[in-house]
């Protein structure tokens, strides 16, 4: 008896250590509606240590996204119910995570308008399981990595927690930034972009640099990523996007904010 006691003992401690470790995995959202690509997604995903939870099509992911706000979410396309673009755009009005869009399509401008919608990532199908765990670290470390910037300056120095440039005021406490006095709505990303542009004023930061600083790894020459993310920015804090007075263009180098 005293020997049972002594196991059930054991598998309780035993679990306790799997939910405490669990506790600490990333949980990802893989949306498809084909069963084969979630299968494979989850096998690899799991492998590499994260949890993962599942939807197949777009009413249900939405649901669980909101339900379980895992830390990023993979999703396809080509959904029943709703189209993935629409559950994107509707999941960053309401969650603020990497959201990584698959798609047999490889049209330029659905690439284009997956970015326009907020989505973080795009994959076209068929792709290699490598690169799409590759892409998933990358952006769960650049979320890791932008809160831990913010937190490091904050102990740092309270006073660098504030930028201001002329009209372009950017709080790194609050994750907030506002323009002539009025809040901006910005995604992660498109946050980061004026965050990196904006510790370096007047200095031109090439594509490939914010590649490379802000996406957090080589975009396989994907440089419209960075110009798609600075024409949505542009729309939300120029006046005139025609012409720029706080997020400028160096034509064939990059961008910069204006020092005033």
């Amino acid at each position: 008896m005293e020997g049972a006691n002594e196991s059930i003992e054991n598998s309780k401690e035993q679990e306790n250590v799997e939910n405490s470790s669990n506790e600490f995995k990333k949980t990802i959202l893989v949306v498809d509606d084909e069963k084969r690509i979630v299968d494979i997604l989850v096998y690899n995903l799991q492998k590499e240590g994260y949890q993962t939870i599942e939807a197949n099509d777009g009413e249900e992911a939405i649901r669980i996204a909101n339900e379980k706000k895992p830390d990023l979410i993979l999703l396809d396309i080509m959904l029943p119910k709703i189209d993935g673009l629409t559950v994107c755009k509707r999941l960053k009005a309401t969650l603020n995570v990497p959201i990584l869009i698959l798609s047999a399509k490889d049209e330029e401008i659905d690439k284009i308008l997956g970015l326009e919608l907020g989505a973080d990532d795009y994959i076209t199908k068929p792709f290699s399981v490598r690169e799409l765990v590759a892409r998933v670290k990358a952006n769960l470390r650049k979320v890791e990595a932008s809160t831990l910037n913010v937190e490091g300056e904050q102990d740092a120095n309270k006073e660098t927690n504030v930028i201001e440039l002329g009209d372009l005021v950017i709080n790194l406490d609050k994750f907030e930034v506002k323009v002539r006095g009025q809040v901006i709505d910005l995604t992660l990303r498109e946050f980061e972009v004026l965050r990196y542009l904006a510790k370096q004023p007047g200095q031109v930061v090439t594509r490939e640099i914010l590649l490379e600083k802000v996406w957090g790894y080589e975009y396989y020459g994907d440089i419209r990523t960075v110009d798609v993310t600075v024409r949505r920015i542009r729309e939300k804090i120029e006046k005139d996007t025609s012409a720029p007075k706080i997020l400028i263009t160096k034509r064939g180098v990059g961008y910069y904010l204006a020092n005033v």
